[in-house]
């Protein structure tokens, strides 16, 4: 992804957010984005849901944990 365009990349995700949950959503995955985090479906999804109280902190960092050991295996076959 060249450009940060990720609310109209997954436009389904935003859609149980309020205009300040989206902002904060937005604002934290810039950041990753910024600092070279390669965001996928699966992050933004985990963030919105836990934005939006389908997912409470603790299955949010679960999933966050699960999600980078994923990644981590992948870079290890390379």
């Amino acid at each position: 992804m060249s450009t940060f365009n990720i609310e109209q990349r997954w436009p389904d995700l935003f859609q149980n957010l309020d205009e300040q949950q989206r902002l904060g959503v937005r604002n934290t995955l810039a950041a990753l984005w910024h600092e070279g985090f390669k965001l996928t479906r699966e992050d933004v999804e985990n963030l919105t849901n836990y934005a939006a109280g389908i997912i409470d902190a603790n299955e949010y960092r679960v999933r966050a944990h699960a999600s980078v050991g994923v990644r981590h295996k992948s870079e290890e076959t390379l």
